[in-house]
């Protein structure tokens, strides 16, 4: 029982001793004016918040968002397919889709979809 006592105690200090030179040998360096600034992605917090933003990306990141939702209503579907007729099932994806692609030809006439003009 001392035995497992010393051995317990060597052993902490040891690991308090390790602890204690890792952090005084290790290279902390809070001169970089980016990792000390509260924004690490490289704008100057001290300048003006109201940036020029490009309406293309916002438009992308909207017709994205659509698509993605329109993946987690089909994922669904395949349980339908079990409890109803394959006839219902087919004119609820063809109903679906045909509103899927409605949009997509929508967004492509506004030009959503053009990146060079």
């Amino acid at each position: 029982m001392k035995i497992l006592m010393i051995q317990g105690s060597m052993i902490l200090l040891i690991s308090i001793l390790l602890i204690i030179l890792v952090n005084l040998t290790s290279k902390k360096s809070f001169t970089d004016r980016e990792k000390s600034s509260p924004f690490e992605c490289g704008f100057d917090p001290k300048s003006s918040a109201r940036l020029p933003f490009s309406l293309k990306f916002f438009l992308i990141a909207m017709i994205f968002l659509i698509f993605d939702v329109e993946i987690t209503l089909l994922l669904p579907m395949v349980l339908v397919l079990t409890s109803s007729s394959v006839v219902i099932f087919s004119a609820m994806m063809v109903f679906f889709f045909g509103i899927l692609i409605l949009g997509l030809m929508h967004e492509w006439k506004q030009g959503a979809l053009e990146w060079a003009q």
